[in-house]
């Protein structure tokens, strides 16, 4: 069955630039031209992938990323970010809302799907295994895609990660101890994504750790200083 790809821009020549190559691609797509209007159409039917237009009118693109995030039930959707601003600070700061990845306009077509595709083969066969993993007061279940912390005398708590920090922390927990490189880290956890840049490594860290620390967690995620990044079962704080 075809993937389903949710355009939400409010430039109707833009819009209609991304749908017919998305749709040449072999793709469906479903297109809005604001946040609401976008609400709607995913609760009709979930899309596999959102290209999301930052300046929109009303709710912002990042804003909407953040809602979609907190959602437990919409928080998987990989989204793409597109917008004319192409500073790096404006780049970190869609990624830091829970973009997946980011595009600037003008865009080459070519690059657009490259990078819609990559996102799609992210999320569905980038595979890490099916099994419970635990460390420390964490277990991480691939199948319900849940994050667990549980400490002696207190009520559990859950996670809510989006599905780029979630594989980072499978693929952490997978692999204890070993410290990974950013080009190591792109290569196991984002594929064949040959467009993501080593920079975005560390956002997504910086998103991590921010997820964790509010279960107490953060600290099992070490920088360390030079090789990279490495989850340990012996925190030193």
């Amino acid at each position: 069955m075809p993937q389903r790809i949710l355009v939400v821009e409010d430039e109707p020549s833009i819009a209609e630039l991304i749908a017919i190559n998305l749709a040449h691609s072999g793709f469906l797509v479903d297109r809005a031209l604001q946040a609401d209007e976008a609400m709607r159409i995913i609760r009709l039917r979930k899309p596999d992938l959102l290209i999301l237009d930052w300046m929109m009118p009303g709710k912002s693109g990042v804003q909407f990323t953040k809602e979609l995030r907190s959602n437990t039930e919409l928080q998987n959707i990989p989204i793409l970010m597109l917008t004319a601003k192409g500073a790096e600070s404006d780049k970190i700061q869609g990624l830091d809302s829970g973009a997946d990845d980011y595009v600037t306009k003008p865009f080459s077509p070519k690059e657009l799907i490259a990078r819609v595709k990559a996102l799609l083969r992210r999320s569905s066969t980038l595979s890490l295994g099916d099994d419970i993993l635990k460390l420390g007061p964490m277990q991480l279940d691939p199948s319900t895609h849940r994050v667990t912390v549980s400490f002696p005398n207190q009520s559990d708590q859950y996670i809510n990660l989006g599905p780029t920090e979630f594989r980072l922390l499978q693929f952490f927990m997978s692999n204890p101890e070993r410290v990974h490189s950013r080009s190591h880290l792109l290569d196991r956890v984002w594929g064949d994504q040959v467009y993501i840049e080593e920079r975005t490594v560390d956002v997504h860290i910086k998103r991590l750790r921010a997820s964790l620390a509010e279960a107490g967690c953060d600290h099992f995620v070490e920088t360390v200083r030079g090789s990279g990044y490495r989850v340990t079962k012996s925190p030193s704080q």
